[in-house]
């Protein structure tokens, strides 16, 4: 028999190893996590472009398993297009399956205008181009970057939280309303809070803002331990 409160679907990149990790952390037993794969084995504009047309297919297979929300974990894969690509993924996922889709990129900028967020900083992993792509993404969506870096590698998972701590302090201005983690499958979920206390604002990932906005679609509002102040104030 069923004990748990939900069940959450995720679509995720082949190469992810870290996207499903932090989830299943942050669910801790209270709500399953189910997930598809799209294989992905470099982030080029033509793999991550095509990567989005295999969505609905995959949401179709997460919806054998009755799972209450379906989230696209790949953040680039959301936002290359620019502002409005996100929201035809979530809506391609509700077409296909009738179940509620999001977005990585769409669950963080909701997560950062339920802060108020109007200025930030963003950290990733990617190299300059698709770090452009972001920027463009965001400004399109009302945010004013004060700073954005990247690592320059494809080698997402290989980077410690140690190093994304060095990363978010180079970026970090005062002027930034909130720190954006831009990754599914960046390791941050350990940083979080720290990062939080030490720069005195909301630091938001990839991989919260997801879980945080599946879990509000299945009408779930817990706090999340470790998960930041994404969970305890919004």
């Amino acid at each position: 028999m069923e004990t748990w409160k939900g069940k959450l679907g995720l679509i995720v990149p082949s190469w992810n190893t870290v996207m499903e990790y932090e989830m299943q952390r942050m669910a801790a037993g209270a709500v399953s996590v189910h997930s598809m794969r799209i294989e992905h084995t470099a982030d080029t504009e033509e793999r991550l472009l095509w990567m989005g047309t295999q969505v609905p297919a995959a949401a179709k297979l997460l919806a054998h398993a009755k799972v209450g929300v379906i989230c696209y974990g790949c953040t680039g894969g959301g936002f290359l297009k620019g502002a409005g690509y996100d929201q035809e993924i979530c809506a391609g996922i509700k077409a296909a399956t009738g179940i509620p889709g999001t977005t990585t990129i769409a669950s963080v900028t909701e997560a950062l205008r339920v802060f108020g967020v109007k200025r930030l900083s963003v950290a990733s992993p990617y190299e300059p181009w698709l770090n452009e792509r972001l920027r463009v993404y965001l400004q399109q969506s009302g945010f004013e970057v004060m700073a954005i870096e990247g690592l320059g590698t494809q080698a997402h998972s290989t980077i410690t939280p140690e190093q994304v701590a060095a990363l978010v302090a180079g970026v970090d201005r005062p002027e930034s309303q909130a720190i954006f983690i831009s990754c599914t499958n960046f390791r941050t979920l350990e940083i979080i809070e720290s990062l939080e206390r030490k720069l005195g604002k909301p630091v938001v990932t990839s991989n919260s803002a997801s879980m945080w906005k599946m879990l509000r679609v299945i009408h779930d509002s817990r706090v999340i331990p470790g998960a930041g102040r994404l969970f305890r104030e919004a």
